[in-house]
């Protein structure tokens, strides 16, 4: 059989921790011509996003760590990208949610192959034209978040700028190092304190979302910190 090719050009990375699902989806999106990366978890994807670019994410919902819903409500506050959530819940409660989250488009798995492609031919149409198969632009200083002066001040990609307490500068400075990898609870209340055995976890969550909220308040966006389910916190961008 001849492949169709109607996704020919678009880049479709679809986030799936079932092996067998995931090989099966990027197999049929390969043949209908799209340029198409498997994901297992949150995490890859954010890591892959620090280096590169797609059109379309197909996210599962039952993920590993930070959940579909929450990876769909950070993708769509932070970038122009086609959403598209597979779920085994059919509830209609759940597809509002998922739709409220940021997706685009609403499937039950298994999904049809063709309804999925042509809810993706959908999505590129409503897509900036500019957005679809560019090349990215190498990073500059005002595309990125930057840690200054010996890392007290956070730059953010508006050109805004934030001074830091020596908490806030110990903690940022244990992400960045690690370079769009996960940093464990642990080790991240060993770099803003001397005496980690004594320091209340529950204090490194609310100094997690003071800094947000000075980021936010300071630069008008949001620093993308992500919370990873039993893990840690991972720095996106």
């Amino acid at each position: 059989m001849t492949a169709p090719r109607e996704l020919e050009g678009l880049q479709v990375w679809v986030v799936e921790d079932d092996p067998e699902l995931l090989a099966l989806l990027l197999d049929d999106l390969a043949w209908r011509g799209a340029s198409v990366r498997g994901l297992g978890s949150a995490e890859a994807l954010y890591r892959a996003l620090l280096s590169d670019r797609c059109d379309i994410v197909v996210l599962d919902v039952g993920l590993p760590g930070e959940d579909g819903y929450a990876v769909a409500s950070h993708l769509r506050a932070s970038a122009s990208i086609g959403i598209v959530m597979l779920t085994g819940r059919g509830d209609a409660r759940d597809m509002a949610l998922g739709l409220t989250q940021g997706a685009d488009l609403y499937l039950v798995k298994p999904p049809d192959m063709d309804v999925l492609a042509a809810g993706l031919l959908s999505l590129r149409r409503r897509l900036p034209a500019a957005s679809i198969a560019a090349t990215p632009a190498p990073p500059t200083v005002a595309a990125r978040w930057q840690l200054a002066d010996d890392g007290w001040t956070l730059h953010a990609p508006t050109a805004a700028t934030l001074p830091l307490t020596a908490m806030e500068r110990g903690l940022l400075q244990q992400l960045v190092d690690a370079s769009g990898a996960a940093v464990t609870r642990e080790q991240l209340i060993a770099s803003v304190t001397d005496t980690p055995w004594d320091f209340d976890p529950h204090r490194l969550d609310v100094l997690v979302h003071r800094l947000r909220a000075r980021v936010r308040a300071a630069t008008g966006v949001e620093l993308p910190l992500r919370a990873l389910r039993g893990q840690g916190y991972l720095l996106t961008g």
